[in-house]
């Protein structure tokens, strides 16, 4: 039957009565054997059929409802509960049937053709369709077959097969209620239309004229003229790749050899689909039953061995972990593997990553990162690292290193951009008292002043809140050492430099020694730079003060003390 010469599509159509009341009974354990009604602002939009017999009817008000029934059991309606609980229903048809769409949580809709001619006829599909649902899901329901999703949805409340051509005449009795248009119903009775029969004699200009397009709309319901395309939905593609192993896998070599053979099959099977996979989970399960359970990602696009490349270092990190005798890895799994699963839970099109504008994803970058991934693939993920910037308070903390391939995200979330030329970020805690740290002839240049905590106005009118207080002021350093080194700073005559609590230094620096190094003289400094860290846990509480010094050589380094202690934390270029 051809749409486009306006006659209606042979549809099937599944319905379950009372979906509401079986969804919150799948679901949430209402037993809908027993007297229950789903509410809706306060008015029942469901009820079963024990409620029914009671004299509870949709649209009545909760008070009324437990008035007539008063062992009533009320539930609030949820549209997502009823959602989850019809999908399984609608996997099922789909196992007998192709092309199925939901009209609603319990009606869901298909083209008849297809089913009645491998079923034996429209009559066979449909008793098979029934059965199925009820053998798989334990759902009962009924099926209607006419021209149309709509007449085939009153069909289905019948249980009934509408003839071909039939369609028409099986609409022209039923009342005008069942367009489910209430506005539209009452004012059709009013002017004495209570068919709908009655309704399709109506010529179609004057109902467009006086009803508007909804009423053109239900007019051309009524006259059995519903001729619009099944919304279809597309099944989702079954893409996880399983492998079972008569043997558990207790070694790395034979697991590695294992996850290569269903690394490719997964990737032949995402490029069959024309999807590349982003984030991939890795499922084992071991002879003792233990299941282990991970998700790679990755800004790009996964290949063939990397998906085997990270397979590869998660079993590894799994078949090698600790005998659990002190060691801080993960405790190595008790038996061998003897499942192994790969999902891609992140999917795309290949053409999801097109190249840039100017190329900056193109042969270069692909050239790179397979290079980058090889080396991976031999030394292993943290063999290749990128920085990835952040938020805190010190250079440190401002960098974290991933590896290649991972999710990019810092640590810490970072500030907004600042304003360029010499700035303040320290703050200082509650009830210091900042120290009037100044620049010496040719040392670094000191900030203008310290913000207090709360974000001060800064001298030359420009106010700012710094998202970290007490972060280091640019410009960055160029060397952040892995570990702090030792340090000492004296004065002019040889004493150590103390800075007090109340960030008060003793004496201005003159020489530092780091290590176990010669002496140098520091030409000039700024700071300090309090940092209350964490104050409120006393474990991970941290106090310091850092200082910018230059040397008589011309060499810039940040300093800390803490706990009476100097360190060098960082050298300028």
């Amino acid at each position: 039957m051809s749409e486009r010469s306006g006659t209606p599509v042979r549809t099937l159509l599944l319905w379950c009565p009372d979906w509401p009341v079986l969804a919150a009974e799948i679901v949430d354990g209402v037993p809908a054997t027993g007297p229950v009604a789903v509410l809706h602002a306060n008015r029942v939009v469901a009820c079963s059929e024990r409620a029914r017999a009671e004299g509870v009817r949709r649209g009545l008000r909760k008070r009324e409802a437990q008035g007539r029934c008063p062992q009533l059991t009320v539930v609030d309606h949820d549209a997502g509960r009823d959602a989850r609980a019809f999908e399984p229903v609608v996997a099922a048809v789909e196992e007998v049937a192709a092309g199925v769409e939901v009209i609603r949580p319990g009606a869901c809709a298909l083209a008849a053709r297809g089913p009645s001619r491998y079923l034996g006829g429209e009559e066979a599909a449909a008793e098979r369709i029934v059965e199925h649902i009820a053998q798989t899901c334990a759902v009962e329901s009924q099926v209607g077959v006419a021209d149309g999703v709509f007449a085939a949805g009153l069909a289905a409340r019948e249980g009934r097969i509408v003839p071909p051509g039939g369609t028409p005449e099986f609409l022209a009795a039923l009342p005008v209620e069942a367009l489910g248009r209430p506005a539209l119903t009452d004012l059709l009775r009013r002017l004495g239309v209570r068919t709908l029969g009655d309704f399709a004699a109506l010529p179609a200009g004057d109902v467009l004229a006086r009803f508007g397009f909804d009423g053109a709309l239900a007019h051309r319901l009524a006259a059995g003229r519903d001729h619009r395309p099944l919304a279809v939905r597309q099944p989702p593609a079954d893409l996880t790749v399983t492998a079972e192993y008569d043997e558990p896998v207790d070694r790395v070599d034979a697991a590695a050899f294992a996850a290569r053979a269903l690394a490719e099959e997964l990737h032949e099977r995402l490029a069959a689909y024309g999807l590349a996979c982003t984030r991939l989970g890795i499922e084992a399960v071991t002879a003792h039953g233990q299941e282990l359970h991970r998700v790679w990602r990755h800004d790009g696009l996964l290949t063939a061995a990397a998906i085997a490349d990270r397979v590869r270092w998660q079993l590894d990190g799994w078949l090698s972990g600790s005998t659990g005798r002190g060691g801080t890895r993960p405790a190595r799994p008790t038996a061998g593997i003897i499942r192994l699963r790969l999902v891609p839970d992140g999917v795309l099109a290949q053409a999801g990553l097109q190249p840039g504008l100017w190329g900056e994803t193109g042969e270069e970058r692909e050239r790179a990162h397979r290079a980058l991934s090889r080396v991976q693939g031999i030394l292993g993920p943290e063999a290749v690292v990128t920085a990835v910037l952040g938020g805190g308070r010190s250079p440190a903390d401002q960098v974290r290193l991933v590896p290649w391939g991972d999710e990019r995200l810092p640590a810490r979330p970072g500030p907004p951009p600042l304003p360029a030329g010499p700035t303040d970020e320290a703050a200082s805690p509650a009830g210091a008292v900042p120290s009037g740290g100044a620049a010496r002839s040719g040392g670094v240049a000191p900030t203008a002043g310290v913000a207090r905590s709360g974000g001060a106005a800064r001298p030359g009118g420009v106010a700012a809140v710094p998202p970290w207080p007490g972060r280091l002021p640019p410009p960055a350093p160029a060397v952040v050492l892995p570990a702090l080194l030792l340090a000492a700073v004296h004065d002019a005559a040889g004493e150590p430099v103390v800075v007090s609590a109340r960030l008060a230094v003793s004496a201005a620096p003159a020489r530092l020694t780091v290590g176990t190094g010669r002496p140098a003289e520091i030409a000039g400094w700024a700071g300090p730079w309090p940092v209350d860290e964490r104050w409120w846990a006393p474990a991970e509480a941290r106090r310091r003060a850092r200082f910018q010094v230059c040397l008589a050589d011309g060499t810039a380094l940040l300093l800390a003390v803490e706990a009476g202690q100097w360190l060098l934390e960082a050298i300028y270029d």
